[in-house]
Order: C-alpha cells, then structure tokens, then sequence
C-alpha cells in the first residue's frame, strides 16, 4: 500500500526548497528519530530511494522460546 504525498515548493528571491513530507504511520513504521541523516538516491525519474546512514537496533525484541523438556 502506498501513501501519496505532494510535493510542495517555497521558492524565495534568489532560492526554492522542495519538500516531500514523511507520513507519520511511515515515519513510526521505519522508527525514525528526530534529526536523524538519511540520504536520498536517484534511481531514475519514477524512483527515489530514502537510505539510513545508521541503521538503528530495532525497538522490538525477539522473544526466546522456552525448549519443551526432552521425553514430552
């Protein structure tokens, strides 16, 4: 599923900034944090790839299972 977003512009007298906003599921889906560097790479003109500089642990831990007793 994906999540549309638009592209928006501020352009000023001698700048512009384009901006394409992160949705908030997305953002705590990839548990970014605030500040974070990411750097985006050109795939070709329908392809724009957001990556990581530091991939972080992941907030969930794997739950070790408990081995059943041998003989059961």
């Amino acid at each position: 599923m994906g999540y549309p977003t638009k592209v928006q512009v501020i352009k000023r007298k001698k700048s512009e900034q384009w901006f394409i906003n992160l949705p908030a599921a997305v953002a705590r889906a990839m548990e970014f944090s605030p500040s974070e560097t990411v750097e985006w790479i050109i795939v070709d003109k329908t392809q724009l790839v957001l990556r990581r500089k530091k991939t972080p642990a992941t907030a969930l831990k794997k739950k070790q299972r408990k081995k059943a007793p041998e003989g059961i």
